[in-house]
């Protein structure tokens, strides 16, 4: 067989079938391998239907039997990306393909949700045998199979080799509207990007999927302020939702909320909303990524406190027991403050929407001093406004405020567009938490968001007093406003003196 398919693919579930037709539409010409053969027929049925008369399946998509023939099959030197499970079986694959005959300078690129740390124990790991690069993919299985967002990571040389085919088959923004356009022109901008060294660009897929979690968690506090504070139904709540996405607020997920409030169910023809079991899953990265806030020291809070929020959702019988015995709040309702409190709740999950990303992008920075990567947060921003699941409008604004304002590097809270912005609504904010904990609607994100948001404005926390107590029972030692140094009191003597460490 010769040495003529473009580029290789392994793993032909949801997203490993849609990249392969994405970049068979993009010119390439692809050879494909998954353990189970019928997801290979599978993939071949699909590129017969969806490829058209534009090229036959056969000249651009290939299904191979064995790691030995897809090898066989793709030019030299090779591209081969992975669409599998994230942990052992990435390396249950690279260990096949070193088994099968792959070479040095051949490129094996992890498009999974991986770890990033372990990414970066496999460049280590397989160097000399082959290049492991990663490039996280973001948008499900539509991105995936029409444009994702690409956010790649590892080594530059590979990037040279590996990024004109992401930026090929990634998402496009019209650079003159920073929206998503699927017509090529001179103004397209691909929504694909070499992050950086390392475990870079899983890195920020974590945190990507970390804000994920807290926009998604807003929108359903959002939800329930509306129903159960506001009593207000499905169709109701989604033509406040829809009303949103025409400002600020737009979002995909936004949109798609706004698409479930309003699907019935296909069996019982009552709205899906009261079928749907209200346990939340989750696959792990928005857990890593507060998790990894915690060993850096960054507060994530709002991103923390979404991953508490589906953990106590999965507490199902447990709620259910509680409600049965612990008290609400008696409220009389809200009365005429219904359109006032919903203006009010807009406003609030916008800035609260701000103050996530604003977290999720301080988290980035202060991982980029750490592990010492050097990343373009605007460009990030960009290449999140299309293909990727967190795709907003506000992100053009996120995007211009790196490019413009040297206060972003620091924090997005004092970009002025922003500053501005939090200051002006948050009376909005403040009244819609406030109203909420008087209804006894649990708002987390809501709530964390805007603690964030005092915290970091707040010239002098009582960190003076912890402190304090930190040195009566454990001697831990404090600093001093006007001296230099860590010392600490004798507490237990009679008149208390202050000892400085050494």
């Amino acid at each position: 067989m010769s040495d003529s398919r473009d580029l290789g693919v392994i793993g032909l579930g949801v997203m490993g079938s849609s990249l392969v037709l994405n970049m068979a539409d993009n010119g390439y010409s692809v050879a494909a391998f998954d353990l189970d053969h019928e997801k290979g027929e599978s993939l071949l049925n699909r590129a017969a239907e969806e490829l058209q008369e534009r090229q036959t399946q056969q000249q651009c998509v290939q299904v191979t039997t064995s790691y030995t023939e897809l090898l066989q099959s793709l030019r030299s030197p090779r591209i081969l990306f992975l669409s599998v499970p994230a942990g052992p079986v990435v390396d249950d694959v690279c260990e096949k393909l070193i088994d099968a005959g792959i070479q040095a300078d051949d490129i094996v690129v992890d498009t999974g949700n991986s770890l990033w740390s372990d990414t970066e124990v496999r460049q280590a790991k397989y160097k000399g045998k082959f290049i492991f690069f990663s490039t996280a993919v973001s948008g499900g299985e539509l991105g995936a199979r029409h444009g994702p967002a690409l956010m790649a990571g590892g080594d530059k040389y590979a990037w040279t080799r590996v990024g004109p085919v992401l930026e090929k088959i990634a998402a496009k923004v019209d650079s003159r509207t920073g929206k998503p356009t699927e017509e090529p022109s001179e103004f397209s901008e691909a929504c694909a990007a070499y992050i950086g060294s390392g475990g870079a660009g899983h890195y920020v897929k974590m945190v990507h999927n970390g804000i994920e979690y807290a926009d998604m968690q807003l929108i359903c506090e959002a939800f329930q302020y509306l129903n159960e504070g506001l009593e207000l139904n499905y169709a109701e709540i989604a033509d406040i939702f829809e009303s949103w996405l025409a400002g600020p607020l737009d979002s995909y997920l936004l949109e798609v909320s706004v698409a479930v409030l309003r699907q019935t169910d296909p069996e019982t023809q009552a709205p899906l909303m009261d079928v749907i079991l209200d346990m939340a899953g989750q696959k792990g990265t928005g857990r890593w990524t507060a998790i990894n806030s915690l060993e850096l020291g960054a507060p994530a809070m709002t991103i923390a406190q979404s991953v508490y929020a589906r953990a106590l959702s999965a507490r199902k019988d447990a709620r259910v027991r509680a409600s049965k015995i612990l008290d609400g709040p008696l409220s009389e309702g809200v009365g005429e403050e219904k359109q006032s409190l919903i203006e009010a709740l807009h406003d609030a999950l916008l800035c609260a929407k701000v103050s996530a990303y604003a977290q999720g992008f301080e988290l980035i920075a202060l991982a980029a001093e750490d592990y010492e990567w050097k990343i373009d947060y605007g460009k990030l921003a960009k290449i999140w406004r299309a293909g990727c699941i967190i795709r907003a409008k506000i992100l053009g604004d996120i995007a211009q405020s790196y490019a413009d304002e040297s206060h972003a590097q620091e924090n997005l809270l004092i970009s002025p567009v922003f500053a501005k912005l939090l200051s002006d609504k948050q009376s909005h904010w403040r009244k819609t938490v406030a109203k909420a904990v008087e209804l006894g609607i649990p708002v987390p994100c809501l709530s964390s968001s805007i603690a964030y948001y005092d915290g970091y404005r707040c010239e002098r926390l009582p960190a003076n007093l912890l402190q304090g107590q930190r040195d009566f029972f454990g001697a831990h030692g404090f600093q001093r406003l006007d001296r230099p140094g860590t010392f600490h009191l004798t507490w237990e003597e009679q008149q208390p003196q202050l000892v400085q460490f050494k």
